[in-house]
């Protein structure tokens, strides 16, 4: 069976950190480039943070841009975003999403993800 399963989402004061996990079933790292995307109330679903399929080029979202660090463990097939100095305006449900394609590039582009993660939900308030 194909899915992705984010966690790590939670309440969190301004200035905190916090780590998410996206975890793949029946995908190979490797094959496929990783995205992060979150998408908050009334608005538009944002690209966050993306990683290529060789794990060489990573790219991010203007506002998170020095905060935010994606990485992966190809061994287990599980995507990290560490996300450091939180605002609110980082409040949203956070998912992680998987593009077919094999190279050096990916995009923050949700329209060409093929698979996409449930969602986690991150608060950030005082």
């Amino acid at each position: 069976q194909s899915q992705l399963v984010e966690s790590g989402g939670r309440l969190v004061a301004p200035g905190e950190s916090l780590r998410l996990y996206c975890t793949a079933i029946g995908h190979t790292f490797p094959y496929y480039a990783i995205g992060w995307f979150r998408q908050a109330p009334g608005k538009e679903r944002e690209g966050v943070s993306c990683m290529s399929s060789t794990g060489v080029v990573t790219n991010y979202g203007d506002s998170v841009q020095g905060r935010f660090t994606i990485s992966r463990d190809v061994g287990t097939n599980t995507a990290y975003l560490q996300m450091d100095g939180l605002k609110p305006e980082d409040t949203a449900v956070y998912y992680c999403a998987l593009q077919d394609t094999y190279g050096s590039h990916c995009t923050l582009s949700a329209s060409v993800y093929d698979v996409w993660g449930q969602g986690t939900q991150v608060t950030v308030s005082s």
